[in-house]
């Protein structure tokens, strides 16, 4: 069967989380154009006004990425996806894009992509690319890449300290590989674990993943469902998982579309009862916008005239009726 797991949304979220308390921020879907277009990386870029990395920052990050500088881009391939030539050739045009990007945005002092979604105009008068220093490009694979390596020589693939991480050259750009599924088990690399494709290694990532936000309690929830594992700490339930994921839906319901939000909103209302719809609201605001005879239909008579005054209940009447009426009741 296919799988319709999104599988780089998910890794978006654990580096998101990741980076948590670190001098940079990861977009999922940056704005790599200088018209609109978005582009299937991810960006990991040292906040505005973040001093030089540190050790403190680069603590504990798992392996692979302690080199990194001041932007970072980085292309993910699941279980389902080779990492070959020509998907390396996408990355390095991809960090072509970014780094125009960036340097506009540095030389305009305009929002980045992360503030903003309008597309970037270049300056009329020119601009300076920022330091090829200030950029550095990665390639996480979950298999090892065997054709890539073959087509590679020797030479090109420069294995580090950490098994499962390389220095790739190709062309004349260097890329940090690394190879999820043949990483040191350490709990360090529980981020990468999760989206290994073996089993044991994933069961290492939910038992030493430690979220650092409600969103990544929820992504190592999801990856325990999806490969229908149990948790390591049965304490986090599947109504610890739906309530979050409610909470969460509410905290950022102001972020949705005015169209989303009628969309979710007549979803929701679809699943309600009539009780659960009206309740909360005031007489008034039940009655609003309905015609007289919607409000009255289903009412019995004495329904309908309950608290009214008696000359309220007789007002429109003829008096020929009610003399009528009172002559054959007797009164």
């Amino acid at each position: 069967m296919r799988d319709h797991t999104p599988w780089h949304r998910l890794f978006g979220i654990a580096l998101t989380d990741l980076f948590t308390g670190r001098p940079w921020r990861v977009e999922l879907e940056m704005e790599l154009a200088l018209k609109s277009q978005r582009l299937d990386v991810l960006i990991i870029e040292r906040l505005p006004g973040a001093a030089a990395t540190t050790e403190a920052a680069l603590a504990d990050l798992p392996d692979g990425l302690e080199n990194l500088t001041a932007h970072n881009v980085l292309s993910y391939k699941s279980k389902q996806e080779p990492l070959d030539g020509w998907a390396l050739e996408e990355l390095i045009g991809h960090y072509v894009t970014y780094r125009k990007l960036a340097s506009i945005q540095a030389a305009t002092g305009r929002p980045t992509a992360a503030d903003t979604d309008a597309a970037v105009e270049p300056p009329t008068a020119g601009y300076r690319l920022l330091p090829e220093a200030d950029f550095r490009l990665y390639a996480v694979a979950t298999r090892h890449p065997g054709k890539l390596f073959r087509q590679l020589p020797a030479a090109a693939r420069t294995p580090s300290a950490w098994p499962g991480i390389y220095d790739l050259g190709w062309g004349n750009r260097r890329i940090r590989l690394i190879v999820l599924n043949t990483l040191a088990q350490h709990p360090r690399n529980a981020p990468w674990e999760l989206f290994a494709s073996e089993m044991d290694r994933i069961r290492y990532g939910l038992a030493h993943y430690r979220p650092h936000s409600p969103a990544a309690q929820l992504l190592r929830y999801h990856l325990a469902n999806v490969h229908r594992l149990e948790l390591p700490d049965m304490a986090y339930t599947l109504d610890d998982f739906k309530r979050d994921t409610y909470r969460m839906l509410i905290d950022d319901l102001h972020e949705l579309s005015e169209q989303e939000r009628q969309v979710l909103s007549q979803a929701l209302l679809e699943r309600m009862g009539v009780e659960d719809r009206l309740r909360g609201l005031a007489a008034e605001d039940r009655l609003r916008g309905l015609a007289a005879e919607d409000r009255l239909r289903g009412l019995a008579a004495e329904d309908r005239l309950r608290g009214l005054a008696a000359e309220d209940r007789l007002r429109g009447l003829d008096p020929e009726q009610v003399k009528a009426w009172l002559k054959r009741t007797g009164h």
